[in-house]
């Protein structure tokens, strides 16, 4: 990222659209960044443009704030403990207490990636993914692209449960597991609900980033709470609930980007069984030829076996690749990430727009495809 400017602009949009009327706190410490040139500078050390995200600075920061839980700056932090609402003293503290520590904080910036495991979001995902699995007719090999620690790579033992509107429920999943998920469902004008299957035949499950965290060890685990917004506290019990159902459940984890690592992280599972790629919030981080690399590289993987791409990203990073002229769908519009499904016939990808969600999985929009 060039300039302040620029990271000043998406500390507002981050502020107004992404953190507004769901966490208060974020939302008033991006919408103050956002006007401090100190503090949005901070930003430029990220390691390229596409990782300058407001996320990463408030990451950092959550990060700093763990390692002095007794900091006054704790208080606004509920995932520390704190009981403190945002009040006038809050920018002030948090101001101050980065730019005392701008050496680390750069550091941090400079050497780790927004890497947020949100566990929720595999509720939004699982009607895309069952949907690729039933058309397999079969096991199916689960590759999660920007995977992180992998924690999304156990949708297949996770419990669902979907509220539609009237107060119908869908349940899917294994009835007796630690991880349940719950899921919010509209239902678009002439969309049936979607279908969500109680079991999901998943033969491998395999995932790429290029930096993997084992959530196994405390100091990476403390990093992945760190993404996950301070005062959510609720999606980091969740966090840790599935990361020691995990322990049971090992995926294996390569190193690689997400275009050039594909084909080695599909290598991974047996020769024939056809792939579902999933990705969450991945493809927003990368620069726009990364994004084209990693559609040509899905295309590739389509000529050898059966494909399927599984997408929650913003429409204009992920199935607008695609599938173009799709406005409704636009993020710059409703701020609401798509949920799509693209396969390979004869070398032509086609894509069917799903679902549009929150950003963490708590709801959804469902369109039927």
């Amino acid at each position: 990222m060039a300039d302040v400017g620029t990271a000043k602009e998406r500390l507002r949009r981050f502020a107004d659209h992404e953190a507004a009327g769901i966490s208060p706190l974020y939302s008033h410490l991006a919408g103050h960044a956002a006007e401090d040139d100190d503090v949005a500078a901070l930003l430029l050390e990220a390691g390229t443009g596409g990782d300058a995200h407001p996320n990463l600075l408030l990451a950092v920061a959550h990060r700093l704030i763990q390692a002095e839980p007794i900091h006054p700056l704790s208080r606004y932090y509920p995932s520390l403990g704190g009981m403190d609402g945002v009040d006038g003293a809050t920018w002030p503290e948090f101001r101050t207490f980065l730019l005392e520590r701008s050496d680390r904080v750069k550091e941090l910036l400079r050497t780790r990636f927004t890497q947020t495991n949100e566990v929720n979001r595999a509720a939004v995902l699982y009607p895309a993914v069952a949907r690729a699995a039933k058309e397999a007719k079969g096991k199916v090999g689960l590759v999660e692209a920007g995977c992180s620690a992998g924690l999304l790579l156990g949708m297949d033992r996770f419990a669902y449960q979907y509220r539609l509107p009237g107060g119908e429920q869908l349940a899917a999943g294994p009835k007796k597991t630690p991880v349940g998920l719950h899921c919010a469902v509209e239902l678009a004008d002439g969309a049936q609900p979607p279908t969500v299957p109680t079991k999901l035949n998943v033969g491998a499950k395999v995932g790429l980033d290029r930096n993997p965290v084992d959530a196994q060890d405390d100091d990476e685990l403390a990093w992945l709470e760190a993404c996950v917004w301070a005062d959510q506290p609720d999606r980091i019990r969740m966090l840790r609930t599935a990361a020691d159902a995990q322990a049971k459940d090992v995926p294996e984890l390569v190193a690689g980007d997400a275009a050039g690592g594909l084909s080695t992280a599909a290598d991974r599972v047996p020769e024939g069984m056809p792939l579902v790629v999933f990705t969450s919030h991945v493809l927003m981080y990368m620069e726009p030829e990364h994004r084209d690399e990693f559609v040509t590289a899905l295309g590739e993987l389509a000529g050898r076996r059966p494909v399927w791409w599984a997408s929650l990203e913003p429409y204009e990073y992920g199935l607008g690749l695609v599938l173009p002229h799709r406005e409704d769908l636009a993020y710059a519009s409703t701020a609401r990430p798509a949920v799509g499904l693209v396969s390979w016939k004869n070398g032509t990808p086609s894509g069917q727009a799903l679902a549009l969600a929150d950003p963490h999985g708590q709801r959804m929009t469902w369109l039927g495809g």
